[in-house]
């Protein structure tokens, strides 16, 4: 079984994130339970499901607004599903829908090599569920799959998130370490788990930086580069009881911008330097990253 958020307490509660209400939205629509017109639940219809407060649920609304998935979002009536986009070719794509399909081509070389910068896994964990489910289904069959991710280290001062106003003991930093440290887990949980039932070699390791990374960049088998800006935000969330005004980056709907070796010239370069310089930070500054 492919472990989600929804499987993993993250402070206790099980009270499931605005990201994470807003992919189990985002799966229905995928699924054709929810088609083009339809009019969603109120919002206090999705609070009560979700067990969330409606604060909630309107940021998981908002970002499916955002993904050009919803219409008509306000406090006074349901939103409805909107109708699909055009095809966008070659323009850069938010992370949530860009980088599912990115993995899934990816998945289907003989060795699979997936290089990260980021600030969490969330983003990536959501992203590898379709190619998990085809290997599961046999319709990608890798021999080996290889995972390298920097992420910041826990005892640093992060950029972000961050209060808005400073706290000597940091409840959005000590959230962020256990947001951080749960995604890790379930990330390498289901890439061994699927090596496992379908004896594919599996290696995935995690470094911690002594920095803030202020991109994420994603390299695939060394012939992709995907960039994207952490765009910071003004934002309330709910945790331990307390809302908690932060400055934070939601990387799920940072725009991806896709760089492919084989198109040479400047692309060809910035994959090239891209791993040099992922490479370069693995090898020096990085530490080592312990997960119980």
């Amino acid at each position: 079984m492919v472990v989600t958020q929804e499987n993993v307490s993250v402070n206790g509660s099980r009270r499931l994130s605005s990201q994470e209400i807003a992919e189990a939205l985002r799966e229905r629509i995928r699924r054709g339970d929810l088609k083009a017109g339809d009019r969603l639940s109120t919002q206090a219809e999705l609070a009560e499901e979700f067990g969330v407060e409606r604060g909630t649920v309107r940021q998981a609304l908002r970002a499916l607004q955002t993904d050009g998935l919803l219409t008509n979002v306000s406090k006074g009536s349901p939103p409805r599903i909107a109708e699909p986009a055009p095809a966008r070719g070659d323009q850069p794509q938010r992370t949530m829908q860009a980088l599912g399909p990115r993995l899934t081509e990816a998945f289907s070389a003989q060795h699979v090599r997936v290089d990260v910068v980021c600030h969490t896994s969330e983003t990536l964990g959501l992203a590898l569920s379709e190619p998990l489910r085809l290997i599961q289904e046999g319709r990608l069959r890798p021999e080996s799959i290889e995972f390298r991710i920097l992420v910041p280290a826990e005892d640093i001062t992060l950029a972000f998130p961050v209060l808005v106003e400073d706290e000597e003991d940091d409840p959005v930093h000590r959230r962020w370490l256990q947001m951080r440290n749960a995604q890790a887990r379930v990330l390498r949980h289901n890439l061994r788990a699927v090596g496992s039932t379908h004896r594919i070699d599996v290696r995935i390791a995690f470094r911690a930086l002594p920095f803030t990374p202020p991109t994420k960049l994603y390299l695939l088998n060394g012939e992709e580069a995907l960039l994207g800006y952490y765009i910071l935000t003004r934002r309330t969330e709910e945790y331990e009881n307390r809302a908690l005004e932060m400055y934070d980056a939601l990387g799920f709907e940072s725009l991806l911008f896709s760089f492919l070796k084989r198109a040479g010239h400047r692309d060809a370069v910035l994959v090239e330097e891209s791993q040099k310089w992922f490479d370069a930070l693995w090898e020096t500054i990085a530490t080592n990253m312990t997960l119980s």
